[in-house]
């Protein structure tokens, strides 16, 4: 690339004059008061995704703000621009929907506008999935910087932390243990500050990902949203970009089989969100990067757990970065990673690693060979019930329930269960198994509804877990004994269409099975009256239901990802 395709040059507006286009452009940059001497510096892009329906990305503007500042300091020339928000809980049916809308979003305003290098923020559940599958995409060099966790409240001398605690607080609710005054005085104390969930949910998982994978500034992961050192890292990145700008390192060196494979090495050491393996086979998906299932439960078994977070252990986002954050891991479980991995600052893991070491907490992140668990928090279950895979995580379910046959309790559909889960005539034991089918991508864009909750006439009897499985996802902040991400789902003909009240389900967490003891044949004869749901009349929801792929391919659409016999743009 020549001197004339760089900074504002870059990507010229084609009206057939390229010399007019560059006098154009130059001339309308000068309208918005920018200098000839900045004008002629590499161009930052900065992408924010604030919103008032996003309360993780409140601080957002102070954010790029701080990130302008770092790309001025180091001789570039930031320039701001949006993309669309997605705020977990504001999004209806489920934010799920529109990761890949948000992805290619991010991808084309990258490519379309004339920038050197992108500095993406995001926070929230699947902005900073969508924002790393557009980058991987795009290929232009990125810095990713997250929005950071926000602090935790307080209620009756008990931290409080969104969300396994207003989980945890509503199983109570509805278990009669505490009244509707209470519930309300903890909705208010549950979410105090700015920034993501204050647990290991997907948000703070993605987080340390994106640490893991290269993409971000080392150390900057697990900063609370509202410390200081989350502006000072605002700031390091528009330098950083700037650096990048001027050694261009794409996403496709930095995201590879090797960094993959040692993300998903994080991802078991902190028992993160299940909601983490499909945004990061949807990330690797873009530059043709495979892990398959038998690969996963390979790490997953190599793999301790080693931080004691909620929802699976006691402390909080602000508790694991005092304690040394995501470095401390990976020191860790150097014997077992890839260390020649590159990352954004042109450095290896390896040279991170040989660093000298900061003081580490044992209390929250523990000594490789003191695991919390000697074996990972997620792993892939296979079996007749789900041929294309299905996940569960181990370090968040009851140990009791990990062998264990039941009778099959089915609710068709979210409509369904939120008619009949707490009808006193609901015929159900603590031994069955709930069912939700039509949950899926398809059948409802996969919303985090397999965490069903316990019949209510249960819960009140004393049921804290049961064994429950879907095609849906579940929150990264919730636990239990849930089986997700079933594939192929049941509103695409798989056999959990098949299942029918009274059908007897088999889990065994040490075989990595999940079986449906019907004969295959009568399977095959119920599965045959099965008909498609109707397709969405227009628009991106009838682009989705066309396109998108199962949970065991990211639930991507399919003509995002990269076939690496494709040659790309």
């Amino acid at each position: 690339m020549t001197k004339e395709d760089v900074g504002l040059n870059r990507g010229l507006t084609n009206y057939g004059d390229r010399e007019f286009a560059r006098y154009l452009r130059r001339s309308m940059a000068r309208s918005m008061g920018v200098s000839t001497d900045l004008l002629n510096k590499p161009v930052i892009g900065i992408a924010t995704s604030p919103s008032q329906f996003n309360n993780c990305h409140r601080y957002m503007p102070e954010l790029a703000e701080a990130v302008a500042r770092g790309v001025l300091a180091a001789g570039g020339l930031p320039r701001e621009f949006p993309t669309i928000s997605l705020g977990e809980v504001f999004l209806n049916p489920t934010s799920m929907v529109f990761r890949n809308l948000m992805s290619m979003d991010v991808e084309e305003m990258i490519r379309a506008q004339p920038m050197d290098a992108v500095v993406l923020i995001g926070g929230c559940d699947k902005t900073v999935p969508a924002q790393l599958m557009g980058a991987a995409s795009a290929g232009r060099p990125t810095v990713q910087l997250v929005t950071g966790p926000m602090m935790t409240g307080r209620h009756k001398g008990e931290r409080l932390g969104a969300c396994t605690d207003c989980r945890r607080f509503w199983g109570k609710f509805r278990a009669g243990e505490i009244d509707a005054t209470e519930i309300q005085q903890v909705e208010g104390r549950l979410a105090t500050t700015a920034g993501t969930c204050a647990v290991m949910g997907t948000a703070s998982t993605m987080a340390c990902i994106a640490e893991a994978l290269g993409m971000s500034i080392p150390g900057t992961a697990t900063i609370p949203a509202v410390d200081s050192q989350r502006l000072v890292a605002a700031e390091e990145a528009g330098k950083r970009a700037v650096w990048l700008a001027q050694n261009p390192i794409t996403p496709d060196r930095i995201i590879t089989q090797a960094s993959v494979e040692n993300a998903f090495r994080v991802l078991m050491a902190l028992s993160g969100s299940t909601n983490a393996i499909v945004h990061l086979t949807a990330i690797a998906g873009r530059l043709g990067i495979r892990i398959s299932p038998e690969r996963l439960n390979q790490i997953s078994d190599e793999t301790p757990v080693l931080v004691d977070l909620k929802p699976v252990g006691e402390g909080y986002m602000e508790d694991f970065h005092a304690a040394g954050g995501v470095g401390a891991v990976l020191r860790e479980l150097r014997p077992l990673l890839n260390p020649d991995c590159l990352t954004i600052d042109g450095t290896t893991l390896r040279e991170r690693l040989d660093a000298p070491a900061g003081w580490v907490d044992r209390k929250v992140i523990r000594a490789f060979d003191n695991p919390i668990s000697p074996v990972g928090g997620l792993i892939a279950l296979s079996g007749n019930l789900a041929p294309g895979g299905a996940i569960f995580k181990r370090a968040a379910a009851t140990p009791s329930l990990f062998e264990h046959e039941g009778r099959a309790v089915v609710f068709e559909g979210l409509q369904d269960l939120a008619e009949r889960i707490d009808d006193p005539d609901l015929d159900v034991n603590p031994d069955d198994v709930l069912v939700l089918k039509n949950a899926g991508p398809l059948g409802a864009g996969m919303p985090e509804a397999g965490y069903l909750p316990i019949p209510s006439k249960l819960a009140r009897a004393g049921v804290k877990d049961m064994v429950r499985i879907s095609d849906a996802r579940m929150s990264g902040t919730a636990y239990g004994t849930v089986v997700l991400h079933i594939a192929p789902e049941a509103a695409a003909g798989g056999p959990l269409a098949a299942v029918r009240n009274g059908d007897r389900i088999r889990l065994s967490v040490s075989a990595k099975r999940i079986e449906l003891l019907v004969d295959e044949a009568e399977i095959q004869r119920r599965l045959s009256a099965w008909t498609r749901p109707a397709e969405p009349a227009r628009g991106y929801q009838r682009l989705y239901h066309r396109t998108v792929t199962q949970a065991p391919d990211g639930c991507d659409l399919d003509f995002l990802i990269l076939d690496p016999a494709q040659p790309t743009l």
